[in-house]
C-alpha cells in the first residue's frame, strides 16, 4: 500500500502552549503537564484526495501489543474549533491514556491543510482515509477502530457511519442532525451554512442524519450525549435522532445532561466516564451487541 503520511514530527508542550493553557485555567495546565509524562503527540501531514491535510496522532508511551484506535473528529469549521497542542495534551490525551491510539484531522481548509472546508461534504474523506494511516501505524489494531465526534465532529461521525461498516463503536457529543431546522434555532447559522456549502436544501440534508437514519450501519453501537442547555446545537437534534435510530434497531445509548452546555462543562467527569465505559465495552472488550428484540417477563 502506498504510504499516505508525508511527514511526521513529535510535538512537545512549548512554553507558549503552557502559557495559553494557564490562561484557560491552572488545572488545565497541570493536566497537560501530567499527561506529557504518559503520551506521545505527533503532528502528521497526510494525503486525502490529492490534498495535503494536517492531523495529529496521540498514543500512550508504554505500548504493549496492538492497541485499539479511535478517530477523533473535531468540531467547528475552518480555523474555529481547530485542534491545538493543548487539546492533544488534555482531553485527547485523557482518552489515549485509557489504552487507545488517537487519530485526528484538521480537515481540508483547516489550519495547516490544503483545500476548503465544505463542512462534511467531500472532506468526509479526510476522516475516512485515516483508516489507511492506522493500517500503517506501529502497534495500531486495524481491526478495532472506533470514532468519536464533538459538535460538527458528531455530524462527521454520522456521515462516516452511513458510508462504511468498519467502525466498531461510536461516540457523538452534541452532534447536529438537522441542518434544515438549525437556522431557526441558532441566529446567524444560515449565513454560515451558505458560506460553507451553499444555499441548496439538498446540501443541508446531506449533512443531516435525521433525514437518512436508515443509512446508519446497524452493527455499530452509538453513545449519544448532549447538554439540555446547549445554545449551539439544539438538544432535540440528539433526542429526535435517537428515536429514529431506535426505529431502525441501531444499538444506542442516549444521555442528556440536565442544564449542561455545549461542552458538557458541568458534567465533564461524568461524561468522560460514560465515554470510557462505552469504548471499553466495544473496542477493548469486544462485547457482543445487545439484543434489541422485545424481551423480558
Amino acid at each position: 500500500m502506498r504510504k499516505v503520511i508525508i511527514s511526521k514530527s513529535i510535538l512537545k508542550l512549548s512554553e507558549e502552549s503552557k502559557r495559553k493553557l494557564k490562561e484557560f485555567s491552572k488545572d488545565t495546565l497541570e493536566l497537560a503537564i501530567n499527561n506529557e509524562k504518559y503520551v506521545n503527540v505527533y503532528r502528521i501531514i497526510y494525503l486525502s484526495r490529492g490534498l495535503k491535510i494536517a492531523g495529529f496522532v496521540v498514543e500512550p508511551k508504554n505500548k504493549e501489543g496492538k492497541l485499539p484506535c479511535i478517530i477523533w473528529n473535531r468540531g467547528g469549521s475552518r480555523g474555529f474549533g481547530a485542534i491545538k497542542i493543548g487539546n492533544c495534551y488534555t482531553n485527547i490525551a485523557n482518552l489515549a491514556r485509557q489504552g487507545y491510539i488517537i487519530f485526528a484531522s484538521q480537515y481540508s481548509g483547516g489550519p495547516g491543510s490544503e483545500g476548503i472546508d465544505d463542512w462534511g461534504g467531500r472532506n468526509i474523506e479526510d476522516v475516512l482515509v485515516l483508516r489507511k494511516i492506522i493500517k500503517q501505524w506501529p502497534n495500531a489494531d486495524y481491526n478495532s477502530i472506533g470514532m468519536m465526534g464533538w459538535s460538527r465532529g458528531g455530524m462527521m461521525t454520522y456521515r462516516a457511519l452511513s458510508l462504511v461498516k468498519w467502525i466498531k463503536a461510536a461516540v457523538i457529543i452534541a452532534g447536529p442532525t438537522d441542518e434544515v431546522s438549525a437556522p431557526k434555532f441558532r441566529k446567524g447559522w444560515r449565513e454560515h451554512q451558505i458560506s460553507l456549502y451553499g444555499k441548496s436544501r439538498k446540501e443541508q440534508i446531506k449533512r443531516s442524519a435525521f433525514y437518512w437514519p436508515e443509512k446508519i450501519y446497524k452493527k455499530t453501537p452509538i453513545l449519544i450525549t448532549h447538554g439540555s442547555s446547549d445554545w449551539r446545537v439544539n438538544v432535540q437534534d440528539s433526542i429526535r435522532m435517537a428515536g429514529k435510530l431506535q426505529e431502525y434497531k441501531v444499538p444506542i445509548r442516549l444521555v442528556i445532561f440536565e442544564g449542561a452546555d455545549h461542552g458538557l462543562t458541568e458534567f465533564r467527569k461524568e461524561a468522560d466516564e460514560q465515554i470510557f465505559n462505552w469504548l471499553g465495552r466495544f473496542l477493548k472488550n469486544k462485547e457482543k451487541l445487545p439484543n434489541l428484540k422485545l424481551n423480558g417477563k
